[in-house]
């Protein structure tokens, strides 16, 4: 049975987890790829934001504060990807609100590439 995108199950209690009303869910094998893409896509967008902006920092160059939003704009989409199920069952927002946030944030990867496009073509 299927609550929240979630399959309740009294299996492998190793992967259940509570939802706010208390009933056991687990994510399925795609939702826990997805979290855990989500979760690199964050943390290595982070980190290549963070050190493209030292590099800014010490260059002062436009291009790499244009690269270095980029990445953030990637590790925005990270993010908002892997908060996506916890919001849900944190009763934060309705499923729809959700699936609305993570499927508007992939405008974060167009502006990224945009992004990306501009400070490779600037001379």
């Amino acid at each position: 049975m299927y609550e929240n995108g979630f399959v309740r199950t009294a299996r492998r209690p190793d992967t259940v987890g509570r939802s706010p009303a208390g009933h056991s869910i687990m994510a399925t094998l795609a939702q826990q790829v997805e979290q855990a893409t989500s979760l690199g896509i964050f943390l290595l967008g982070t980190t290549l934001a963070v050190l493209s902006l030292l590099a800014w920092r010490r260059e002062r160059d436009t291009r790499m504060a244009i690269v270095s939003a980029s990445y953030a704009m990637f590790s925005l989409y990270g993010l908002a990807v892997f908060l996506e199920y916890h919001l849900i069952d944190w009763g934060v927002a309705t499923a729809a609100t959700v699936e609305l946030l993570e499927h508007g944030s992939a405008a974060l990867i167009l502006v990224g590439l945009a992004g990306f496009f501009a400070a490779l073509s600037r001379d």
